[in-house]
This record gives C-alpha cells, sequence and structure tokens, in this order.
C-alpha cells in the first residue's frame, strides 16, 4: 500500500518524524509521495530528513495555489524557479502539487490560472506528472486541464472531493483521482458515490497527512500510517476485499509514478 499524497516535510512532523515513518511501515505502508513547496527553504531543507529515514518516499515538488502569488507581475519567472527546485531534491517523480484554490483565494485567481498553467507546461515537457489541488475552481481546473491536455498531461488530482460525474470527467482527460480521509466522513456521501465510478487502474489512496485524518482519527494529526482506513472505506463502497484495493491501488500508482523503491 502507498500513500500517494502527504506531506511528511511539513513542521509538523519535525518533532517525531522517524515515529511517524516507524509507524506506517508497521502499518503495511511500502512508500509514499511527499509533497514539497517549491517556494519554501526551510521544508525544502526538512525533506532531506525524511529521504534519509524512508529512501522508499518519492518527492514532488510545485508552487501551490496559495504561493502562487509570489509571481505577481513575474510569472515568466515561474518555469525557471520550479525547475532549479526539482533539480535540488534528489526523488522527485511529479509535479505539485499545483492548481486552483478559490476558497481561500490567497492569490489572485488569474495569477492562479496562469502559475497552474506554466507548472503544466514544464510537467509535460520534462515528462512528468502533475499532482492537481483544485477547491471551489473545479470549472475553471477542468478547462486548464483540457486546454493542455493535447500537450500530454498525466497526474491526479488528489483529496477528490467531487461528485461521480466531476470523477468521469478527470478519468476521461486521462488522469488519475486520489480519495483522501474525507471518503471516511459520513457526510461524505457524493465523495463515497464518486469513487464507485473510478477504474481501477486510475484510482489512488492517501492521506494527505497532516491534514483530514480519516474516522476514527478525524480531528488529530493524520500520518501515513492511517492510509488504511482510506482503503478500507474504499474497498466497501466498490465490493472488493481490502487486500485487492490495497494492491490495485499500489500498482496504479507504480503505472503513474514508476515502480517503488524499497526501504
Amino acid at each position: 500500500m502507498i500513500d500517494s499524497h502527504c506531506h511528511l516535510a511539513d513542521e509538523a512532523f519535525q518533532d517525531d518524524l522517524e515515529a511517524v515513518i516507524h509507524r506506517a511501515r508497521d502499518a503495511g505502508v511500502d512508500g509514499a509521495l511527499c509533497i514539497l513547496d517549491a517556494t519554501n527553504a526551510a521544508e525544502a531543507a526538512r525533506a532531506a530528513h525524511v529521504a534519509a529515514l524512508w529512501p522508499a518516499v518519492r518527492f514532488s515538488v510545485g508552487v501551490h495555489p496559495h504561493q502562487a502569488g509570489v509571481f505577481t507581475g513575474r510569472v515568466d519567472d515561474v518555469e525557471t524557479h520550479l525547475r532549479a527546485a526539482m533539480r535540488a531534491r534528489a526523488g522527485t517523480y511529479a509535479v505539485g502539487e499545483i492548481g486552483l484554490d478559490y476558497h481561500y483565494d490567497l492569490a489572485p485567481r488569474e495569477v492562479q490560472r496562469e502559475v497552474f498553467r506554466r507548472q503544466i507546461r514544464v510537467a509535460t515537457q520534462m515528462g512528468y506528472p502533475v499532482v492537481i489541488h483544485t477547491r471551489e475552481a473545479d470549472e475553471d481546473t477542468l478547462a486548464i486541464l483540457t486546454e493542455t491536455g493535447a500537450s500530454g498531461v498525466t497526474g491526479v488530482l488528489h483529496c477528490f472531493t467531487g461528485d461521480a460525474a466531476m470523477a468521469t470527467q478527470v478519468v476521461a482527460l486521462g488522469l488519475h483521482v486520489s480519495f483522501s480521509g474525507i471518503v471516511t466522513f459520513k457526510a461524505a456521501v457524493s465523495v463515497r458515490e464518486a469513487a464507485v465510478v473510478v477504474p481501477d487502474d486510475r484510482l489512488l489512496v492517501e492521506t494527505d497527512a497532516p491534514y483530514l485524518a480519516p474516522v476514527p482519527h478525524r480531528g488529530k494529526r493524520n500520518e501515513p500510517a492511517w492510509v488504511g482506513h482510506v482503503a478500507e472505506v474504499l474497498a466497501e463502497v466498490r465490493g472488493v476485499t481490502p487486500a485487492a484495493l490495497r494492491a490495485g491501488t499500489a500498482a496504479a500508482f507504480e503505472a503513474l509514478f514508476g515502480p517503488h523503491v524499497s526501504g
């Protein structure tokens, strides 16, 4: 089983990272994709410790829409900055998380859209998949992915919160869909319905740790060891065994990001 999206280099884990990793491995988590903010030097430094403690971890580097405002008035710098951040982090397998967030609007929307486009261009030029964040911006997110689709973009819409129709659109664009602890929440009926329509080879599981801890840990700091709770709920709604779900999502992850390194 692989946690396809977590933030192990976040400061939330700096005091007990080794224990967090130990619990994950004991829980049968074989690896993870650790998301790094391309504008955060402190996080980049902590990533080296993550890699040393857990060699099976891979990294994704990108400018989150919350940080897109850094490039206001200088969007031409995005691609150079991103490429440099990716080169600096050995074990980078993807560009992300990138996308749009109209809930907090921490950056001007037009800047968010252009930063998103520029990073997709880097990813397709370098042959990397993208890890996409979208919140209250689905229409614009899908529009940008559609307009850039001809360039061969691959990747995953992480922490899916849409409905079955949205999931079908995402799959039609050639992307994977990843479900987080939200799928375990009682009120997330439409998210569970969406989980049913995603093909086996496009389905991923994640924690988004330290955020969005699944039931029965909701409200606590999340961690990769708990990705199994997400897998159990997905297995139930899809009518398969948890073991089959874990194996299938690991295979889908490796098809998108490449075979995992043991460790």
